[in-house]
């Protein structure tokens, strides 16, 4: 597969999902609920987390959604908050979720960018919170383009970052892969004529990202076997 640029998506792509995410949420449900049990389980039950096992359900809108969404699904049991300030608080907050990244990045990120292919992240997370993660893990100057949900290109599914990924390092989508853990990532990769990578470290299972990608592959971590790094004669 000839490929000269990957946008990858963040949280359960780059990072684990569950191991990142899922105690910084149970963290957020109890500052928003103030200590009412009724109230924390409304909250719950609104995004999908299960408060017994910490952690996400898998059709959980949290997964793949933005924190404007995540935001839209649980103000109306927040007393006294407009979305708009509670998606603040939100992507505020997010900054501090521990981050468990599913291979060591910042080598990895380099052996795609010293090959020659150009290197990007979309994320349906902030751009703010986005920006501090990657920053924090030392990856940013590996990376051409990062984008999130409030970036101004809109969100996955839709193709707009994606392809706002391939006008900033111009490259035709046809040479680009996505790669991504749920179905907002290659939908929004079929749709912008990219390749499309699915990864097996979200949520999501093999059967349902079958149908939408070009290939499966169970971390990032091999994806540079798959493109045969090692023959450079396939990167030309």
């Amino acid at each position: 597969m000839q490929i000269n640029g990957i946008v990858f998506d963040k949280d359960g792509t780059l990072f684990h999902f569950g191991e990142t995410w899922n105690v910084w949420c149970e963290q957020i449900i109890r500052e928003l609920s103030q200590g009412d049990v009724a109230l924390r389980e409304a909250i719950s039950d609104a995004i999908d987390y299960d408060l017994y096992t910490c952690s996400f359900r898998p059709e959980s809108l949290a997964i793949a959604g933005t924190t404007r969404e995540i935001a839209q699904a649980i103000v109306s049991l927040i007393p006294n908050m407009k979305v708009t300030k509670l998606e603040a608080l939100l992507n505020s907050r997010s900054t501090a979720a521990p981050l468990a990244e599913v291979t060591p990045l910042k080598a990895f990120l380099n052996r795609l960018t010293s090959s020659g292919i150009k290197v990007g992240v979309v994320t349906n997370d902030s751009e703010e919170s986005a920006l501090r993660q990657l920053k924090q893990v030392e990856v940013e100057d590996e990376l051409s383009f990062i984008a999130g949900y409030n970036s101004g290109f809109g969100a996955k599914p839709n193709s707009g970052p994606l392809l706002a990924f391939a006008k900033a390092v111009t490259l035709p989508p046809a040479k680009i892969a996505i790669v991504g853990d749920s179905l907002h990532d290659m939908i929004a990769g079929r749709s912008a004529g990219m390749k499309t990578i699915a990864v097996l470290t979200g949520l999501a299972d093999q059967d349902e990202l079958a149908p939408h990608a070009d290939v499966i592959l169970g971390d990032i971590s091999e994806i540079p076997a798959y493109l045969g790094l090692n023959d450079l004669a396939k990167l030309t």
